[in-house]
């Protein structure tokens, strides 16, 4: 018994507080959306499938869910690191992160009543791409390694270019996890998906930090889950894929980035691949048809999918293997780098 408790905590090691994090946030965000739902409907926070022909779902939805999913994780990181870290238990950057993030799902949840203007959309998360680097170095991409060791040990730095580039990528990132959320479970299963295999990295590169706050949020999207997988209760909407867009881009610069340099370009590659792809996906078909890349419609990969014939469970899953499958090939890379 000894023996299998011994093997059982090295296999652990490192991901103890993570994994109760991840709990505490499933846990609260299953205790949460309840009333938020309840809330949306007071407020009139609904989604309306009448108001285009993109809604896939029939009946009108409660949105708000980022309100839930947020929550979650703010209780879990305000129970687990103040006894994980006793000392500086929040950081510059971390602070950073939960400003920014707490002003985005605000006005996100105002967009999902109020229904603001792709420019104005654009404006606040470029807006929140900048102010976020104020807190801390460590939240701006300051400079990269050539992929795979090519070109030596040569280090690119972007000197003041890295205050956009880094602004972009925030953006980018926002915009793509938003964009997704088109399918019942969809948003919600890759933000878990990627955010373990952050949390997994981080784990392995001497992050711990950045592990328990990717797990809280993994954990919280699991818990959403519950409400969100088809067919849905409650949506995310605005507020919650652009916090959670936002949040992982945060983390991925502060551990990923951060620790494995020569594999810098590929981590947002491989852990956002399929809303990335999707992006690409969409603008190049807006642009082949001649329309604006920012006109809502159904030329998105779900969307695709569901033309070929597949029920909306099926195509989150197709979807969510293939997230598996990058962020599983990533873990493999950075534990071999």
């Amino acid at each position: 018994m000894t023996a299998v408790t011994g093997a059982l905590g090295t296999f652990l090691d490192g991901y103890e507080a993570p994994l109760v994090a991840a709990g505490l946030s499933l846990v609260a965000t299953l205790f949460l959306t309840p009333f938020v739902k309840k809330l949306a409907i007071k407020k009139g926070a609904i989604d309306d499938p009448k108001k285009d022909d993109r809604r896939i779902h029939k009946e009108p939805i409660p949105r708000w869910g980022g309100l839930a999913i947020f929550g979650g994780i703010v209780i879990a990181l305000a129970a687990v690191i103040p006894f994980a870290y006793p000392v500086n238990p929040f950081p510059p950057y971390l602070i950073g992160l939960l400003v920014v993030a707490t002003i985005l799902v605000g006005l996100g949840a105002l967009d999902d009543v109020k229904h603001f203007s792709a420019k104005i959309q654009a404006g606040y998360i470029l807006a929140g791409g900048f102010i976020i680097q104020l807190f801390s170095p460590e939240l701006q991409m300051q400079g990269m390694s050539p992929m795979f060791g090519i070109g030596g040990d040569t280090w690119i730095d972007f000197g003041w270019l890295a205050w956009p580039i880094t602004a972009i990528y925030y953006f980018v990132i926002t915009k793509t996890m938003d964009t997704i959320d088109g399918v019942d479970g969809l948003a919600s299963g890759i933000a878990a998906i990627s955010s373990a295999a952050l949390a997994i990295i981080a784990v392995m590169e001497g992050q711990p930090r950045v592990a328990l706050v990717a797990a809280a949020i993994a954990g919280s999207c699991v818990g959403f889950l519950k409400f969100n997988y088809n067919p849905a209760k409650i949506f995310m909407a605005t507020g919650g894929s652009q916090m959670l867009g936002f949040t992982l881009a945060a983390i991925s610069i502060v551990g990923a980035f951060k620790t494995a340099a020569a594999l810098a370009l590929l981590i947002p590659m491989l852990v956002f691949a399929v809303p990335l792809f999707d992006a690409v996906f969409v603008v190049l078909r807006r642009l082949k048809s001649g329309e604006p890349i920012t006109q809502g419609d159904k030329r998105h990969v779900h969307h695709t999918l569901l033309s070929f014939g597949l029920n909306q469970r099926q195509t989150v899953w197709v979807l969510y293997i293939v997230t598996g499958i990058t962020c599983g090939v990533l873990v493999w890379m950075v534990g071999r780098s």
